[in-house]
């Protein structure tokens, strides 16, 4: 995965020798968080280009420099918090609290829990990247819902490699378990119930768990007394 752009929103002002390539990925990222946060209070239809140069505090023709339209600034700003968002998700399906006194149940059970803290602190922590790819990439048309769906796709077969899926059906199910947190976490950003998602986290595991056989052979059997 492409490693995360790295914060550099804050440069000197006045002369400071520093490199174009980073004066202009300074920008870049000011820019795209800018639209991210102006989304947040204008929604995509309602946030202009006049208020993402006044948030990121650069000029229109440094804009245009990088982005052709509005439009492209955004699926610029979506595949940043994708990015981002699965880069977080996937270091934290790669580690186990503590492997060596675990059996293969509670690794993958600890493996699923950290998955959903993950997903679910990320969206806490940035709300509005959040909602970039929740809420309003619906308002951008096809191509972002489409890529929308990409990500739901890459969740799903990341939850079914943890579940240890074998069947279509397990596969079905999968899906249809991402498909409602992704209703679930959406309504809540959008009414910016922060505390309504982070409290997801517990019975979503546990749903998981006594699912069984349902979503994948990781838990058909009950867990060890």
């Amino acid at each position: 995965m492409t490693e995360p752009v790295p914060s550099v929103r804050h440069l000197p002002r006045g002369r400071h020798g520093l490199p174009r390539e980073q004066v202009v990925a300074s920008q870049r990222e000011r820019i795209l968080s800018a639209m991210a946060d102006a989304m947040v209070e204008y929604g995509y239809i309602g946030t202009s280009v006049a208020a993402i140069l006044k948030r990121a505090g650069v000029s229109r023709e440094t804009f245009y420099e990088q982005f052709r339209s509005k439009e492209h600034c955004f699926e610029a700003t979506y595949e940043r918090a994708v990015t981002l968002l699965l880069d977080k998700i996937e270091r934290a399906a790669a580690t186990v609290d503590d492997p060596e006194s675990m059996d293969e149940w509670s690794i993958r059970s600890n493996r699923m829990d950290r998955i959903f803290d993950a997903y679910l602190e990320y969206l806490v922590d940035d709300p509005a990247s959040a909602r970039v790819f929740l809420v309003e990439v619906f308002a951008v048309g096809s191509p972002a819902v489409a890529r929308r769906a990409e990500l739901q796709r890459l969740f799903v077969e990341l939850i079914a490699e943890v579940l240890d899926v074998q069947t279509d059906a397990q596969m079905f199910a999968c899906a249809s378990l991402a498909a409602g947190i992704g209703g679930m976490v959406t309504g809540r950003i959008a009414a910016g119930d922060m505390a309504g998602v982070r409290a997801l986290r517990a019975p979503l595991l546990d749903l998981v768990h006594r699912g069984g056989a349902l979503y994948g052979n990781a838990f058909a059997e009950p867990a060890p007394r």
